[in-house]
């Protein structure tokens, strides 16, 4: 209770209420313009919040979050250009809403369901925190590994279009992790004479790195793009009436379950969230009602805005009970609670819960702060999205080598995002997914302290990998997700040969 109480006076307070304020808004004008992101966005601020109280630097982030995701539904209906990867499938149905003459209709329920979704997977948020992080410690060095391994199996057999491209994506994370000191050993790996590489590549310029600079360098290859707004003119008719509720109950809490749920999924993120929701609603809609899905339906708009909202809830659930990011927004504040020397995971709960409730309290009046002022901004901040990249981009940039160099102040970090700015571009290029890369560049050090730790205790036997019944579903479990995508993919193959 006292922790409720430290959190609730910390976000309460005018500087905690004046974050939510900033964070929600920065989030939101960020997600509204196309190739600007909520991951680019948190990891640029990360380095500002260096000398800020821990609490209120997750204020200002969690806000953030919040924002970065909804605000993607006002270009997605607007210029038929969605914000973020998360209003891909609102795209479909609010831009046709809004040709068709009623942009206010289509932006009204895509608001409205993201706060439903939000509230809705917040309640999930508070309900099961608490009773997994308590069972997790119960978990040995094994099961934690075992777990961590069946993460990264999730992230590549269900995060992307191809499992192969996912895993590669993955192993090369894992790989950039090992340079620096061996835990077991005190010796010095992989750090081909390089003296700064000693104590391993730093989270925050590989972060800005992948997801700052590799936008901006895929931006300046899209400079003089044109971009055409459909005026809002009626904004009474973003506001839901009573039977615009009772019409969309039904799908408005079967899409936020899917969003939470897959939210919960390592490495998923919001845009299978989404999807998920649009072929649920999709299939379980009328017939008539069918036929509106991708011409304009109510019924999609909702269900779009509703899951992906929801797995902000659904993806903070395994960071701050177990310590595993369930998406990139998440890996990077992982990295944030690191470097304000908070251990994520069920030791948060015992050592610093007044975080976990200011990370849950946050959320919630973000989510209701974004509420109001989209309904009252939305047709101003469509107005941002005109701005043209050869003024933002620059802003940017100088904000990523600010934010690199502060981390330790010396050009090799510098130097780190860059590389990995290149990289990232290069992977957008190939089809390689971004999130895999990342995950398992944070979840790599876990699972390989977790595994040594295991192993001294066992007298290097990893027998009781598949002797304990915890460690051992996980890893059947981390088998059969990789099994069930390949035989699939044999079975294809011959049929496709006989």
């Amino acid at each position: 209770m006292e922790a409720i109480q430290t959190a609730s006076a910390y976000i309460f307070s005018i500087q905690g209420m004046m974050l939510v304020v900033i964070g929600t808004i920065l989030g939101i004008t960020m997600g509204a313009i196309p190739g600007l992101t909520g991951a680019m966005l948190i990891a640029l601020t990360l380095p500002l919040t260096f000398n800020m109280d821990p609490i209120n630097a997750f204020i200002l982030l969690i806000s953030m979050y919040v924002g970065a995701i909804s605000g993607g539904l006002i270009t997605a209906t607007l210029l038929r250009m969605p914000g973020t990867p998360a209003s891909i499938m609102t795209t479909m149905d609010g831009y046709p809403m809004a040709q068709a003459g009623r942009p206010g209709r289509a932006l009204g329920l895509g608001i409205t369901a993201s706060f439903v979704g939000g509230c809705i997977s917040w309640l999930f948020l508070i309900t099961l925190s608490r009773p997994i992080a308590l069972y997790s410690t119960k978990l040995g060095p094994f099961d934690f590994f075992a777990l961590v391994l069946l993460a990264l199996v999730l992230i590549a057999s269900i995060g992307g279009k191809s499992m192969s491209r996912a895993f590669l994506s993955a192993s090369l994370g894992v790989l950039a992790s090992l340079p620096g000191i061996d835990k077991a050993t005190g010796n010095l790996r992989m750090t081909f004479g390089f003296e700064e590489l000693n104590g391993g590549l730093k989270l925050l310029p590989v972060l800005i790195g992948m997801f700052a600079i590799s936008q901006v360098i895929s931006d300046l290859t899209r400079l003089e793009e044109k971009i055409t707004i459909i005026p809002l003119k009626r904004a009474r008719e973003m506001l839901f009436s009573l039977k615009d509720w009772k019409d969309q109950a039904v799908n408005l809490v079967r899409s936020s379950v899917i969003g939470t749920w897959v939210g919960i999924l390592p490495g998923i993120g919001a845009n299978i969230g989404s999807v998920s929701a649009y072929s649920a609603a999709k299939s379980l809609a009328k017939p008539e009602e069918q036929e509106k899905f991708g011409k304009g339906s109510e019924t999609a708009i909702v269900a779009s805005e509703c899951a992906n909202n929801a797995t902000i809830g659904g993806a903070l659930i395994p960071l701050v009970s177990l310590g595993i990011p369930g998406s990139v927004v998440d890996a990077i504040l992982l990295g944030g609670l690191l470097i304000h020397g908070l251990q994520p995971g069920p030791l948060l709960f015992q050592q610093n819960p007044e975080m976990v409730y200011t990370i849950m309290g946050s959320m919630f009046v973000s989510n209701v702060f974004m509420f109001l002022f989209m309904l009252v901004a939305v047709k101003h901040i469509a107005k941002l999205a005109s701005l043209p990249r050869s003024l933002l981009m620059p802003v940017i940039l100088v904000f990523c080598i600010i934010g690199s160099f502060a981390l330790s102040t010396r050009m090799f970090d510098v130097w780190t995002m860059v590389f990995f700015g290149l990289l990232g571009f290069a992977f957008e290029r190939m089809k390689i997914p971004l999130a895999p890369f990342v995950i398992g560049f944070i979840l790599a050090p876990i699972a390989e302290e977790n595994l040594q730790a295991g192993l001294m205790a066992s007298s290097g036997s990893f027998l009781p990998l598949i002797q304990r019944p915890i460690s051992l579903i996980f890893v059947v479990s981390s088998l059969v997700l990789l099994a069930v995508p390949l035989y699939k993919r044999f079975k294809y193959g011959r049929s496709k040969t006989s």
